[in-house]
Parts: structure tokens; sequence; C-alpha cells
């Protein structure tokens, strides 16, 4: 590509010469009729001195006449040659010079001024290419100091406006991958142009199944896409708690969606911003569910109280056998609301933000020991065994009493959930992070959509069966949040009709 320089220097050249060669072709025409005068002048002169000198001679006239008319046309053709030829000569060699001198006169005038600007035309470019450090050299000589002191201006300002563009950028990348809600934008044809890490986790997609595509093609539950079907129709902002399954779970999401306004009210798309409330729902089931079943669970040995009470205060304590007979019953219920009131207070202390244990190295072999020395009664009663295996090297981090809290509540529902004149298996092993105790029953098994539910308060897989037993239906959730206060893990598997297996995990103790 040849620079500015290079062709405004080839345009002076050709036009220097066209007036060297115009100006030359003047001359040429002008200096023949010059040239002949002079002459012609001197060829008169020079007969005349020959027309003197031959009358002087013995010749006639008529000789001396042909002597000079031979002389003259001699004079003149060699004279207008010779002068043609040394004319054309001085003219060539003369324009020529002048052409050089010119040119090279030319040239450093453009090179002095053509180049700041070649200078400043290439950094423009780079500016228009996006490269914002470049900068145009100042001369002032060249008298273009101006116009580079403009562009460099111009130059930084737009590098400070790139580098603040780019902080921005990132600061809002990192805003919307980082924000724990999910958002997703799709403009005004329905192609999916930006979504974050939360909505790809929340709704189980992977990216390359969204970018650049249909939000209808992508995958979205029925209930989204008819969210965002609204959002398209009515072009107004609106808000909505959405409830949709997917791999067997139901997910509540409270979803809110507007329109993207460009400059002059140009529409653009929509963006959609959902908060996962599932948790926040099921605390609320929770909760109504807590409070439900603590009234039932205390309405039934208050109300037992109070009828058998009222029932002895008319009269019925004067019959001895009836008197007996309901104070027992009295007393029974008491008993169990006691264990409830307590279990109640047990499971609100452990559940405290901040609940700590004392911990310390404990034998897993002594913690079973106690747990079995305690539900004795419990086996005999209902003709069962207990066997065990057991590494007496196993020991684990944690609170003692604690420890065999779990160890009680966990054997007494295998012996509870267990029909008579059947075995509980009990191991003790450890990994290299943890201690394990496994208690393994051969009872009546969980169904495997109610395993995930047999942490929860007052959640019984059998109602009749726990309330015989005396169970309070909180022993497990109880159970849950002191393994998880050990930093431990609880594992359970079941089959319904063949026995349930409980595996708690519990930190090893380090030597």
């Amino acid at each position: 590509m040849r620079t500015f320089q290079s062709r405004i220097l080839r345009t002076y050249s050709i036009l220097i010469g066209l007036i060297l060669a115009g100006l030359g072709v003047v001359l040429g025409q002008l200096f023949p009729v010059f040239v002949d005068r002079s002459a012609q002048s001197v060829i008169s002169s020079k007969m005349d001195t020959l027309s003197d000198y031959l009358s002087t001679t013995d010749l006639t006239k008529n000789e001396q006449q042909a002597v000079i008319q031979q002389m003259s046309s001699n004079l003149n053709s060699d004279v207008s040659i010779s002068e043609q030829h040394s004319l054309w000569l001085f003219l060539f060699l003369t324009f020529l010079i002048a052409f050089l001198i010119a040119l090279l006169l030319g040239s450093s005038i453009f090179k002095k001024y053509a180049q700041p600007i070649e200078h400043l035309t290439e950094t423009a470019m780079e500016l228009a290419r996006g490269n914002y450090r470049i900068r145009a050299f100042e001369d002032d000589f060249s008298g273009m100091s101006m116009l580079s002191n403009s562009i460099n201006i111009l130059a930084r300002n737009l590098h400070d406006i790139s580098v603040m563009r780019e902080t921005e950028k990132e600061r809002l990348k990192t805003l919307i991958e980082n924000m724990g809600s999910a958002l997703i934008m799709i403009d005004r044809t329905g192609i999916v142009t930006i979504v974050n890490r939360s909505f790809l986790e929340q709704l189980q997609i992977s990216l390359e199944n969204i970018d650049g595509k249909l939000f209808s093609k992508i995958g979205l539950p029925e209930k989204i896409e008819e969210f965002i079907d609204k959002l398209f129709l009515t072009e107004s902002s609106s808000r909505e708690q959405i409830q949709f399954q997917r791999n067997l779970h139901t997910y509540y999401k409270d979803a809110y969606g507007a329109p993207v306004i460009g400059e002059h009210g140009k529409w653009l798309g929509i963006v959609v911003v959902m908060h996962d409330i599932t948790e926040l729902v099921k605390l609320e089931q929770v909760r109504k569910d807590f409070v439900a079943n603590v009234s039932h669970e205390l309405k039934t040995p208050v109300t037992s109280i109070k009828g058998f009470s009222e029932t002895l205060l008319y009269g019925a304590y004067k019959n001895e056998e009836t008197l007996l007979s309901f104070l027992e019953i009295i007393h029974k219920e008491s008993n169990r609301l006691q264990v409830l009131i307590n279990d109640l207070l047990d499971l609100s202390k452990v559940e405290q933000v901040g609940y700590e244990i004392s911990l310390q190295k404990v034998r897993l072999s002594d913690i079973l020991n106690r747990g079995l020395e305690m539900t004795t009664h419990l086996v005999e009663e209902k003709n069962m065994m207990i066997e065990s295996i057991v590494d007496e090297e196993v020991y684990v981090l944690g609170d003692t009493n604690r420890l065999i809290q779990i160890m009680m509540n966990l054997l007494a529902n295998a012996i509870n959930y267990s029909p008579e004149n059947t075995t509980v298996r009990v191991n003790i092993f450890k990994n290299q992070k943890y201690g394990i105790f496994q208690i393994r029953d051969e009872g009546i098994g969980i169904c495997e959509s109610e395993i995930n539910r047999i942490f929860e308060r007052f959640y019984r897989v059998d109602r009749a069966r726990s309330r015989n037993s005396g169970g309070t239906g909180l022993g497990l959730a109880i159970v849950k949040h002191l393994v998880e206060a050990h930093h431990g893990l609880i594992e359970v598997e079941s089959k319904v009709g063949e026995g349930t297996v409980f595996n708690v995990y519990i930190p090893i103790a380090k030597s």
C-alpha cells in the first residue's frame, strides 16, 4: 500500500515534469526564430565584408554575385543545423537539472509535512481498531502539534472510557454470576442472551443447551415458560410464585419479570429473576406441621389426665379399685407428657444456632455397652437377640452423653419396630476419616419415598406402633442434630418388610 508521501511526491513530480515539458516546447518554438534572426544578421555582415573584398579582385560582377550566393547558402545551412542542435541540448540539460532540483526540494518539503500526516492517519486507524494505548508524535516544527495534541487527548479519553467500561463489565459479570438468584435475559425474538450460574444450577441445565437458543427449546419447566410467555404478551412487569416438579422433587420459585427498554423507548426483550424459596416453603410447612403435631401430641395425654381426674373428683375415688386404675393411667399419661416435653426441650436446645458440645476422645465400644445395658429390658420383653461385631480400637471425638443418647434412640427404634424373636445386629468399625457404628434390624422397613422425611419432627412411619411404644416422634430429629453437632453424617438404607440399616459416621480422634 503506497504511503501518502509517495503518492503526493509522484503527483508533484508528474506535475513539475508536465510544466517543464510544456515550457520546453514553448521555448523550443520561440528560440529558432531568435536564432534565425541572429544568424541572418551575422551572415549579412560577413557577406558585406566578402563583397567588399571581391570588388578588389579581377572577377566580373556575375562571378562575384555567384560566389556571394553560394557562400550565403552554405553559411545559412551550417548555422541553422548547429544552432538547432545546440539549442535542444541546452534546453534538455537545463530542464533536467531544474526537474531534479525541484524533485529534491519537493521530496524534502513533503517529507517534512507528509510524515506527520501519515503518522496521525496511522494513529487514527489504530484508535478505530480499539488500540487506545497508541499516541501521536507531537512536533511543533511540522505545524501539526494542535492536531496531534487533540488526537492524544482523544486517545487518553477513549482509553479511560475503555478501562472504565471493562471494569464495569467485570463488576456486572461478577455480580450476575455470583448472585444467589437465578437470572435469564431473553431478547425480543425469544433468543436467550444471558443466564447466570445460579439459573443453570437450579434448573439443572448446561450452558451449551441454552446459549443462543429459543427459550421454548431449552427444556424449561412448563410453569416458567408460561410465565415468560405472559411477559411477552403483556410487555409489563409481573411477579408470581411458581411451583414445578423435577427429578421427583418439588421446587418453589418466586419469579419477577420485567421488559428491557432501550433508548427512545425501544423494546429489547425481557429479564426474569427467580428466587429459590423451596426451603422457606418447606420450613413453613414444617412449622405448621410442628404446631399441629405438638397440639395433637399434647392434647391426648392432657385430655386423658383431665378426664380421669374429673371422674375421680365426681366420686369415683370412693372405689379403691377404680381409684388405683385411674391413678395408674394418670401417672402413665403424665410420664408420657414429661417425656414429650423433655424431648421438645432437647430438640430446641440442639437446634439453636451456635449449639456446642464437649468433645473428647471416646471409645465407641464403651458407648455401645452403655446403650445395650439401658435397652436390655426392651430386648427381653420381645425375646430378641443383639449380635455385635466390634472393633475395640475405634476412638472418636465426641460427647459421651450425647453419643449414648444417639445410640439409645437408634437401638430403641430398631427394637420397637422389629417383630418378636428377631435379631438386631450392631457393627463398629472405621475408615480413614470416621468411626462408624451400624445398626441393622429386621423390622417393618421404610419405603423409599419416606426415607427423606424420617428425620422430621413428629414424623412416624407407623403411627399406631410408635404411639404404643411410647415414642414421641422426636427421637430421630434429635439424633440428626446431635450427629451434625459432632460434624458427622447419618445414612439410612431400608426395604419394606426386610428391615432398616442406620450408619452413623463420627470423626475419629487423632492419636
